[in-house]
């Protein structure tokens, strides 16, 4: 690929900005306005060009495209999960885009084993269709979906256009048909009563932050819906739930780094949420209900005092006296606890060790002792990512697990506590020749500048070792505290088939290794998430593993900031560079506190609109800001969705206009109808994936390169 001199050529109208005494003119401002018919034409410009740019990879994309969908098994069923009277799932039929929601009812109050179902099994209840519920739209998008305790009701919300603003709906699952009560731009999170009288459900401010959460009373007008909390500061956002026991209501508050939480005893739902702990700044806790020896109590995971946090046990009806607490599990420098769940004889415990996810159980036990020890449950891969999941009934004695690793497809199992078997429930079907033994997973470490050691998880084909370097796609993201585990994909394998190695940098700002990980890697310390991942493309390199002209950096959203970073920093380190809704004008959206989410980012950037420290900070690493005119860029894609409300869409838009202005070799690929997610559609979706790997392998000359057979 070289420089395009028929690219299209965004128009520079100068708009400055000033902020603590700096003044900065921004040429391409004027593209935010997508109303614009100039802003709609540009984009259309840009769309045609990338397809005329990447004409010569049609083939390519259609044989990753219909490799995808030879491995797919398109007519399949999810594993059924007990709730009340019933067991739920999804399934999916060939040719169809979306999952089709179904239940069949239990055979005996015992019974606790999973149905083996057929798809023509005659006890069958569909509940909701998204195919004929997105029939005559371009997007659909499916948010709230909750069955009442009785099984009579269900609350659903869909979205048609991307926007994230979703219309809610109750269905009589005793008719099948839709009730008058339609309740639009809603936010995912819709939540029954115990005794379905009731529905909470939150929705946005201007700023799409979720602020409010409403109590709707079944079968009245929305009109009539009242606010039981709304949370005034706009770095906060509110969450609705039910625990397990379904004694309690729960609302979440939480900002990035602080948190409170509120409960409603379930048998006074107009009634009052009281306050479990008060907010302090940067103690974060999330709470669950727990029976204990008879009494009610609440789990609080909680970081006061404990960097990794730590669980400690309360009575419900006074949470906040001391001299009743108990510890659960003591905190472990190393050992992330994120999630506790209890049930009515025993508790489940999520948490990071060693940079892996692992599940724990604790049995509830009777005396003045009443916790069993922490038993983790063992997995014998060197890379996996395993965590809990469709365990809704307070009285179950399974646990249901969620297992993979990059050669391991999605597996489902039961975990027996009475006797600690387990049971394989379901493993993800691969057509076609797959087998696991083919594929090689592996972590090396890179050392940053500053002495820090960056794990980087590794998958490819098992060839013969003497054949370095090898194209390699090295993935990263580090923000948030979010982890990149290892995990299975369908589609991955056509890069690895071609003999392309895919890695994973786990960078600073993520939560691979801890929270201190995290905080290495936010605000004033961002730059340590773009200098672990050039470290880690380094190790690579220098290990002989690959080479620059064999490798390609990816990464989405936060991540493709990191990607906007890189190429500014080290852009002789990579053949090209796919950025994913990439947040690559960063200070421009930190400093707008009226565009969407800004002020609840404050907290892991910093606050650049009146700090300025951090405008500074910010400014030297923002990707738009630091684009150079006297560097040689690699090859770039960038992909966004005109309807993105998280990323939008106008900043990869001002960064291709910038970078091409450095005649830098960038395309720009807008979606038109979508969101953050992209389109909507498992076969769209398909398409897009085949369409960024066959770009990929194209930057790294394997375009004309078939898959491996198996022999």
């Amino acid at each position: 690929m070289t420089h395009f001199p028929d690219a299209p050529r965004a128009e520079r109208h100068p708009f400055p900005r000033t902020h603590h005494g700096d003044t900065v003119v921004d040429d391409f401002e004027w593209l935010r306005d997508k109303d614009d018919p100039a802003v709609r034409a540009y984009l259309d410009a840009e769309n045609a060009f990338t397809q005329a740019s990447t004409a010569h990879l049609a083939d390519l994309r259609q044989s990753i495209f219909d490799e995808i969908k030879s491995r797919t098994r398109e007519t399949d069923l999810s594993v059924p999960v007990r709730h009340g009277r019933y067991w739920y799932y999804s399934r999916t039929v060939e040719g169809k885009q979306y999952g089709i929601h179904c239940r069949i009812p239990i055979s005996h109050d015992d019974d606790w084993t999973p149905p083996d179902l057929a798809s023509d099994d005659d006890r069958e209840e569909v509940l909701l269709d998204d195919n004929i519920e997105a029939e005559g739209t371009d997007f659909y998008s499916l948010g709230s979906f909750d069955v009442s305790t009785d099984g009579r009701l269900l609350a659903y919300s869909v979205d048609t256009t991307g926007d994230e603003r979703y219309t809610l709906y109750i269905r009589d699952l005793e008719t099948g048909s839709n009730r008058a009560d339609v309740v639009p731009n809603t936010f995912p999170g819709a939540t029954f009563s115990p005794d379905a009288s009731v529905v909470f459900y939150p929705t946005v401010d201007d700023a799409w932050r979720p602020d409010t959460i409403w109590r709707h009373a079944v079968g009245t007008d929305a009109s009539l819906d009242i606010a039981v909390f709304t949370e005034p500061d706009e770095r906060f956002w509110v969450g609705v739930g039910l625990t397990r026991s379904g004694r309690f209501l729960v609302l979440d508050i939480a900002s990035k780094i602080t948190s409170e939480v509120r409960i409603l005893d379930t048998l006074d739902l107009e009634g009052e949420f009281r306050v479990v702990w008060p907010r302090r700044e940067g103690i974060e806790y999330q709470v669950e209900h727990a029976v204990i020896a008879g009494e009610d109590r609440l789990l609080i995971v909680n970081n006061d005092g404990a960097e990794d946090f730590h669980v400690v046990d309360v009575r419900a009806d006074s949470p906040r006296d001391e001299t009743a607490w108990r510890t659960v599990i003591p905190s472990h420098p190393g050992r992330r606890i994120e999630e506790v769940d209890a049930f009515a004889g025993h508790l489940t415990v999520e948490y990071r060790r060693d940079g892996l996810t692992r599940v724990a159980i604790i049995r509830l036990l009777d005396g003045a002792a009443p916790f069993g020890p922490v038993e983790e449950i063992p997995f014998d891969e060197p890379l996996f990512q395993v965590g809990t999941g469709g365990n809704p009934e307070w009285t179950q004695h399974t646990v249901r697990l969620g297992y993979t690793s990059f050669v391991t497809p999605s597996t489902v199992y039961d975990f027996s506590v009475a006797d600690g078997t387990m049971t394989l429930l379901k493993r993800q079907a691969v057509q076609g020749d797959y087998d696991p033994d083919d594929y090689r997973q592996e972590r090396v470490w890179a050392t940053a500048d500053d002495g820090a050691r960056i794990p980087i998880s590794l998958v490819s084909r098992r060839v013969d070792e003497s054949r370095m370097p090898r194209p390699t796609l090295l993935y990263g993201y580090g923000s948030y505290e979010a982890s990149i585990d290892p995990g299975f994909s369908v589609p991955r394998l056509s890069l690895l088939d071609r003999g392309v190695v895919f890695a994973i940098a786990h960078v600073r700002g993520g939560g691979e290794l801890g929270r201190a990980w995290y905080e290495q890697g936010k605000t004033l310390a961002k730059k340590n998430t773009f200098n672990d991942f050039v470290a880690a493309a380094d190790e690579l390199i220098d290990s002989g593993r690959t080479s620059s002209d064999l490798m390609v950096a990816q990464g989405g959203s936060a991540g493709g900031l990191l990607m906007g970073a890189v190429a500014n920093m080290a852009p002789d380190r990579f053949a090209g560079i796919l950025a994913q809704v990439p947040f690559v004008d960063a200070l421009t959206s930190i400093l707008d506190p009226d565009l969407p989410l800004t002020v609840i980012e404050w907290d892991e950037w910093g606050d650049p609109l009146h700090d300025a420290e951090v405008y500074a900070y910010m400014k030297s690493y923002s990707p738009y800001e630091n684009v150079r005119d006297d560097i040689r860029y690699p090859p770039i894609l960038a992909v966004t969705s005109l309807n993105d409300t998280r990323v939008l869409y106008v900043e990869p838009a001002k960064w291709t206009a910038r970078l091409r202005q450095a005649e830098a070799p960038v395309l720009l690929l807008t979606e038109m109808t979508a969101g953050h997610g992209g389109v909507s559609g498992r076969y769209e979706r398909w398409k897009e994936v085949a369409q960024e790997y066959a770009w990929v392998l194209d930057r790294m000359g394997l375009a004309n390169v078939g898959p491996i057979k198996n022999t």
